[in-house]
């Protein structure tokens, strides 16, 4: 049934996508190219996801290489036959058996856009959903003017606003710098850059990095920017806490050791306005997670994933998962497997009318992730959860910002009766907030296993259950009137 006074059919495609990003569009992109219908969701309203997003509002953008690239992305989907559906909120996703009886089971897709509620079902669902930033908890991490890397990266390449005037970044991974050099880019006075990392982590993989010499270039071009700015640089050093009363006034950085925590050592104290801190990512796999879907942990890839075989296809019949959503690769990778998928899909549904082969196609590809994931790899473990930096929160210091849930309370349940990560979220409803778990829930986890002494694994992550994305009920209903309703006739006595 579709709800509301919105679209009253359900629109039917050979493929749905959702997520427009580098992984998402170039799934649509080649799937369409092979003759399929496609249709594409994607909340933002304009393809490119995070790394390629699009300026708004009448802002011209920076003209650089990655806007470059997502224009041409845009450029690219837009002469496509793929549908793109853009300010859709995706909310609900189920498996249905088709009414006849027969054939495998499709999906159903349910959203709000600005039109109201739509359905839309197809045989093949490809997730490109992205990740979700992580910050791990520090006293004063709640204060206004703390704000993620990814935050700070959508204000500056969507509107052309800095967080602050006077800005400490801290968090690691190679993020961590390119934010910095933009904002040094747009005036801001950067007083010092913190990464957990030591020089001899970044010395480790310099032969990975080498390996992309044009992303090396790029990234020692990030770190003399912000150097010559006057910016200190300052390996091994995280966030202590952050001080203030309406907002961040003091940035207190300290050094850490190689798992994080902090370790004795004289603390560095700036004045600052803003504070941009980012922890690296972790996998946004609502979709996969709720559809049940087999999923397996690691650490280096951004924690839950789907697991996927050769051509990025579920333990569903039918359900792919692809880009940072299904194990934090980066966008190089992203792009690949999105052109994997839709390689693979078109190659399915021509099989089925004239059989081909399609593996050379398959072998080009294949090739250039190869080549590619090394270099991923290398970066993807300075983003790494580090245990000790969890391990190391404090008592009173919130976990659970929506529900307002401390270290405390959290170790309280754990040690009372919580014995499965559900049965802690129904304690403490930690996870039952706006964001239903998405940046607390890879720190939440965490915090259970190493109170109960258990691997990840063990511990496993909470039941995916719709809706995906807060929805209300006005966005679902639409607008109608009293006098549509209809009013059976009364029964005859």
């Amino acid at each position: 049934m579709n709800l509301g006074a919105g679209r009253a059919d359900i629109e039917r495609a050979d493929v749905i996508v959702i997520g427009a990003g580098p992984a998402g569009a170039e799934a649509a992109i080649t799937a369409a190219e092979g003759g399929l219908r496609v249709l594409v969701l994607d909340e933002q309203g304009a393809a490119g996801g995070q790394v390629w997003r699009a300026p708004v509002g009448g802002f011209p953008g920076k003209g650089d290489a990655e806007a470059a690239a997502g224009a041409a992305l845009r450029e690219r989907l837009s002469a496509s036959s793929a549908r793109a559906l853009f300010a859709h909120r995706v909310w609900s996703v189920v498996r249905e058996t088709p009414v006849d009886g027969g054939g495998a089971p499709g999906f159903r897709v349910d959203a709000v856009g600005p039109e109201g509620n739509l359905s839309l079902r197809a045989p093949h669902l490809v997730v490109a959903t992205g990740a979700h930033e992580r910050v791990v908890p520090f006293p004063g991490w709640t204060l206004p003017g703390v704000i993620g890397l990814a935050a700070a990266t959508i204000l500056l390449k969507s509107h052309g606003l800095a967080p602050g005037r006077r800005v400490v970044m801290a968090g690691c991974g190679p993020l961590l710098v390119a934010v910095a050099a933009g904002l040094v880019g747009a005036g801001v006075e950067v007083l010092a850059v913190a990464d957990l990392a030591r020089r001899r982590d970044w010395l480790a993989r310099l032969p990975a990095v080498l390996g992309r010499p044009a992303l090396a270039v790029r990234g020692a071009a990030w770190s003399v920017r912000a150097t010559l700015s006057g910016a200190r640089l300052l390996p091994a050093h995280g966030v202590r806490r952050a001080e203030g009363r309406d907002g961040v006034e003091r940035v207190v950085l300290g050094p850490v050791d190689a798992s994080g925590a902090a370790r004795a050592g004289a603390e560095t104290v700036f004045e600052a306005d803003a504070l941009v801190v980012g922890h690296g990512l972790t996998t946004a796999c609502e979709v996969t997670r709720m559809l049940r879907a087999d999923h397996r942990f690691s650490r280096l890839q951004g924690g839950w994933m789907p697991q996927v075989d050769e051509h990025f296809e579920t333990t569903i019949p039918g359900l792919f998962a692809i880009g940072d959503g299904a194990g934090v690769r980066g966008q190089q990778i992203a792009s690949l497997a999105g052109r994997r998928v839709g390689l693979a899909l078109g190659a399915r549904a021509v099989s089925v009318r004239a059989p081909r082969s399609a593996t050379a196609d398959f072998q080009a590809v294949d090739r250039q992730l190869a080549r590619a994931r090394p270099f991923s790899d290398a970066m993807a473990g300075l983003m790494a959860q580090r245990a000790g930096q969890v391990a190391a929160i404090g008592a009173d210091t919130v976990v659970c910002r929506c529900e307002d849930v401390t270290r405390a309370e959290i170790d309280a349940a754990i040690d009372q009766s919580a014995g499965s990560i559900d049965q802690l979220k129904h304690l403490t409803r930690c996870g039952m907030g706006p964001c239903q778990g998405r940046y607390c829930g890879d720190t939440v986890q965490e915090l259970m296993a190493v109170r109960l002494r258990q691997p990840r694994e063990a511990v496993g992550q909470w039941t995916g259950r719709p809706p995906l994305r807060p929805v209300s009920l006005g966005e679902l209903v639409g607008s109608f009137s009293y006098d549509d309703i209809p009013i059976p006739k009364p029964a005859p006595l």
